[in-house]
């Protein structure tokens, strides 16, 4: 297994353990995505795979209805994507993805976070290149031989594909990565086939050699993460760290 399978046992969601932090994440990129594509899900794809990744993170019916309405209105504020990029200590590589009202608040917050732990903010195009942006989906089914499945996936952008089995229900979920501009017709095949999507999102994966620390050195980047992590406007935090064993 490749170094989506590493990653993916590593994150888990885990930046989202706290379920108001998951649910306004997901709320952003809610708006963000009837702001680009309206809010008819049938014409929609980015918002229909959205709402599936809501209910998979058990947000309610009407916390996802209420989301929606209210980025249909006029006066409702738009989000826009920033990029950060920059070095924890040690050198790792830090690449943030913020989704915000107000970028002046959000430079002076991350700034901060880099030079009060240690690390620094670079510019754009600093540390980014070191990643590769992809779509991930995960999704369950029947019947299905991986192998042959992951060779028809193939031609529809996907290039790793793998099991994961929960330890308490044993219920397989099939996890998929691909291109970042896959993403469409991924979802495509994995619903015109009769799969159950259970959620959709973008991630980025390093592309270059991982960086090993020990663990009084993994302490003090784990810091500087997990400030990062509990700003409101922070969506997504990547690292070129290696994951810890387990």
């Amino acid at each position: 297994m490749g170094r989506a399978f590493e990653f993916r046992k590593e994150r888990k969601f885990k930046r989202w353990g706290h379920m108001a932090k998951t649910f306004t994440k997901i709320g952003k990129e809610i708006t963000i995505a009837v702001k680009a594509g309206g809010p008819d899900v049938t014409g929609n794809p980015r918002l229909r795979a959205l709402i599936q990744t809501a209910r998979g993170e058990n947000m309610p019916k009407e916390n996802i209805e209420r989301a929606i309405k209210r980025a249909s209105e006029k006066d409702q504020a738009d989000y826009k994507e920033v990029v950060f990029e920059g070095r924890a200590p040690h050198g790792i590589a830090v690449l943030v993805e913020t989704a915000t009202d107000n970028n002046n608040r959000t430079v002076a917050n991350v700034r901060s976070y880099f030079t009060k732990f240690g690390g620094s903010l670079g510019t754009s195009g600093s540390v980014e290149y070191m990643f590769d942006r992809k779509s991930v989906f995960r999704f369950k089914g029947e019947g299905y031989d991986l192998e042959e499945l992951e060779l028809d996936m193939i031609d529809y952008g996907v290039d790793e594909i793998f099991e994961e089995v929960d330890e308490e229900t044993e219920v397989k979920t099939i996890c998929a990565y691909g291109d970042f501009t896959a993403f469409n017709q991924i979802q495509k095949y994995i619903e015109d086939n009769g799969y159950e999507l259970v959620s959709a999102e973008f991630t980025r994966l390093p592309n270059t050699e991982l960086v090993e620390l020990t663990a009084e050195q993994r302490v003090e980047v784990d810091k500087l993460i997990e400030k990062i992590e509990e700003d409101d406007d922070v969506q997504n935090v990547y690292t070129n760290l290696k994951p810890a064993e387990e």
